[in-house]
């Protein structure tokens, strides 16, 4: 199975190259694609391509040339307030440039599996099911939701990875995440403040990886709910990291969502039911104290 990522440059573009290419029993190819140089090349047994999905015609050229059966997309804007102030790149990005993926797709019959987010529900009555019905929040919401819909529209094989606060690690990371955050915080003894009011799912990296292997390689379609298990509140992760590591949980702060000034509007309960990604797939996530772990491993081996 001949296997194309976009967005390869980033964390799950990269767990996703690590765990194809070491897929040696699957036989699968891969081409990795982003809109910058690879920043992948320690890793081996893929071929990458430089590719703008804003861009239509290229994506056309790129989808033909290399003739994929599964595209996996995971680019997008997903800096919730940047989205909020950029509403035309947020656009042009999560919802155009899907348009321009699920074109190609037809052209050239291949499968297109697309990441979403929990961000697309109001959190009024989270966890959710896949059947549960959107009503997001922010602009980003709405632009992921309209990007579910491009493809529930089009007459391709499709599928649609939903997902819930992605974390992990890898060697050239350019953002942070909640583990890294309070760790580094910690450890300098700064005093933080972490919310109470809002409910997660927190997924590690690699198994949202493995959820969308899973559902390319067991050729299933629809919507997917890959999350991690375990249903924490921001504060409820912190606490686990601090525990963890054995720094002060002391200058660890409880606060609710209206502490923070933020231009976008977060839902306040998401997470979601993966019974589905469990029976169908057999997907099984670590828990939030195993990734934890994990990320450690990798920290130190970097």
């Amino acid at each position: 199975m001949k296997f194309l990522i976009t967005g390869a440059n980033g964390l799950l573009g990269q767990k996703l190259i690590s765990l194809l290419s070491s897929d040696e029993s699957g036989g699968h190819s891969l081409i990795a694609t982003s809109v910058g140089p690879n920043r992948n090349s320690s890793t081996r047994g893929y071929e990458y391509c430089q590719l703008d999905i804003t861009n239509g015609e290229i994506v056309s050229q790129v989808i033909h040339r290399y003739n994929p059966d599964v595209v996996i997309n995971t680019a997008a804007m997903t800096n919730v307030d940047q989205c909020e102030t950029d509403k035309e790149g947020c656009w042009n990005l999560n919802v155009n440039a899907v348009a321009h993926l699920v074109k190609a797709c037809d052209q050239n019959h291949c499968k297109l599996i697309h990441l979403s987010t929990d961000f697309i529900f109001d959190g009024l009555d989270g966890p959710y099911i896949e059947e549960a019905n959107p009503n997001p929040l922010s602009y980003y919401g709405e632009s992921k939701f309209a990007s579910e819909k491009v493809l529930m529209n089009s007459k391709i094989q499709w599928a649609i990875a939903r997902t819930v606060l992605v974390y992990g690690i890898v060697s050239d990371m350019s953002r942070s995440n909640i583990i890294l955050w309070v760790k580094k915080s910690l450890e300098e003894g700064k005093q933080i403040k972490v919310v109470t009011d809002q409910w997660r799912t927190p997924t590690l990296a690699e198994d949202l990886a493995m959820g969308c292997y899973l559902i390319g390689t067991r050729e299933q379609t629809g919507i997917f709910n890959i999350s991690g298990k375990d249903l924490l509140t921001p504060y409820d992760m912190a606490i686990m990291v601090a525990d963890y590591y054995k720094l002060d949980k002391s200058l660890i702060e409880k606060a609710d969502s209206s502490t923070f000034s933020q231009p976008a509007k977060r839902p306040a309960k998401t997470g979601f039911i993966i019974d589905k990604a469990r029976d169908l797939l057999g997907y099984d996530p670590h828990t939030f104290e195993e990734g934890i772990e994990l990320v450690k491993s990798q920290i130190e081996s970097n």
